[in-house]
């Protein structure tokens, strides 16, 4: 491993502490005190849209993250009635997994029937199991899926059917690796991990307090033969949080990082924007959900929006750039019915 000077020392100190998902905090009163939270916002950081037989399913790290996470549904990216997990809104409950608090990050896969949620937990990277999107997710064996820190992981299933994983893991603050994993979601092979890309763009080096060395947030897709990366930089507290493209021709590298990033980054009145994730919607468009922080004062609760993004060819290249449309989406809240 490298050698890290003091400084680094401390800085990844902090980064361990406080860098990342982070939780939203041990329950909503932190937020609002004895007045009824306002009801029109999806209240979650590092979002996930899942769209199953015809519903958006949206996952995040929540206001109760010390429990487990929560989900929505919806039919049009607009309205969402939840939360609607089957254990009291929770789709994973602390109660059937490992892990005891900060359960960050959540991304939802169906594989043939069989539902996965990959989560961040203490700092670790699991994933559990359930036959429904709504839960409950459960572990057979409650592990971890490997012994060092890292978080934000996320899957990625290539066009020959080789599978892939990608995370934040702690080292010079938070970078992101990637490395074949098994098409049973068992194990990470190892000996084919590699580091992806770290802190390098100015952009990234925000000197706004709270201040982090961090790539974070990792989601690959394909197009036309090439691999294309959105990730996010700079601590997530900071208003400065931002997201990033970069491109490879192979699933682990070598990336590009685009000279022209960030790719979203303190959009009209919104700041901390980041860890964001791409799917296809009902009409067959892609979209991007994320989070930025509640307000341009406070950091939580953070919300959730949603914007149509675009693969646009770059001039005098054999590659695309994504570019984020307007206009944005608001998630709006509904309680689910009694």
């Amino acid at each position: 491993m490298r050698t890290i000077t003091l400084p680094a020392i401390l800085l990844l100190l902090f980064s361990v502490l406080t860098v990342g998902c982070s939780s939203e905090a041990n329950g909503s009163t932190e937020y609002f005190g004895d007045d009824d939270p306002p009801e029109h916002n999806i209240y979650f950081g590092d979002p996930y849209v899942l769209l199953d037989d015809g519903t958006y399913y949206m996952y995040g790290t929540g206001r109760d993250s010390d429990t487990g996470i929560e989900v929505y549904t919806s039919e049009d990216l607009e309205n969402w009635i939840g939360p609607v997990g089957v254990t009291d809104g929770f789709a994973l409950h602390k109660d059937d997994v490992i892990g005891d608090r900060w359960f960050w990050a959540p991304e939802v896969y169906n594989v043939n029937g069989t539902y996965y949620m990959f989560f961040s937990t203490e700092e670790h990277m699991a994933i559990a199991t359930s036959e429904s999107p709504l839960g409950p997710f459960v572990q057979e064996e409650q592990q971890f899926l490997a012994d060092f820190k890292a978080i934000d992981h996320s899957l990625f299933v290539d066009t020959d059917g080789a599978h892939y994983i990608y995370f934040a893991k702690f080292e010079d603050g938070l970078e992101i690796w990637g490395a074949e994993f098994a098409e049973d979601f068992s194990e990470i092979n190892f000996d084919t991990m590699e580091r992806q890309i770290s802190q390098s763009q100015e952009w990234e080096k925000s000197q706004k307090d709270p201040v982090g060395i961090v790539n974070e947030g990792v989601y690959i897709i394909k197009h036309e033969g090439m691999y294309y990366m959105i990730y996010s930089a700079n601590h997530y507290a900071s208003p400065d949080y931002g997201i990033g493209m970069a491109y490879a021709e192979h699933p682990l590298g070598p990336w590009t990082k685009d000279e022209t990033n960030p790719i979203l980054q303190n959009p009209d009145h919104l700041v901390g924007t980041g860890h964001s994730m791409l799917f296809e919607g009902k009409d067959g468009r892609l979209y991007m959900v994320y989070h930025a922080h509640n307000d341009q004062e406070n950091i939580h609760p953070r919300i959730a929006y949603i914007n149509e993004v675009g693969f646009v060819p770059v001039e005098g290249e054999d590659r695309y750039r994504i570019q984020v449309k307007e206009p944005r989406i608001e998630p709006m809240y509904n309680p689910p019915a009694d």
